[in-house]
């Protein structure tokens, strides 16, 4: 069992910077593959990206260049660095967990419960 707590949301401007943390339980977390999804009013959930328990990130083409993941295995968190925050970036942004790498970007077996991003213009 995997147990995921985000933080760090809150409202920015467009152009600014947001750092997002989810702190995993379980003593497994080195060898569990780390997601981030979003999902804006009446959008369905969306894929952001993902790192793999070897430390591979990868990203939706819609925040390349912008957003990075990174993990601390010491700290059992992963975080989402958001650059150049865009409104349509506006969002409650999930965080993911599974141990397949097919799974993570796609159908998780584990989430949080959210935290709201929210850009301003």
């Amino acid at each position: 069992q995997v147990q995921l707590v985000e933080s760090g949301g809150g409202l920015a401007q467009a152009g600014g910077s947001l750092r997002l943390s989810c702190a995993a339980s379980g003593r497994t977390f080195s060898s569990y593959n780390m997601g981030w999804f979003r999902q804006a009013p009446g959008k369905a959930r969306e894929f952001v990206g993902a790192i793999m328990w070897i430390g591979r990130p990868y990203y939706a083409d819609s925040v390349k260049g912008r957003f990075t993941i990174s993990r601390d295995s010491a700290k059992n968190t992963v975080y989402l660095q958001m650059n150049s925050l865009k409104p349509e970036d506006t969002a409650v942004y999930y965080c993911a967990a599974d141990a397949s790498i097919a799974a993570v970007t796609t159908s998780p077996e584990y989430w949080g419960q959210g935290t709201q991003v929210t850009i301003s213009s």
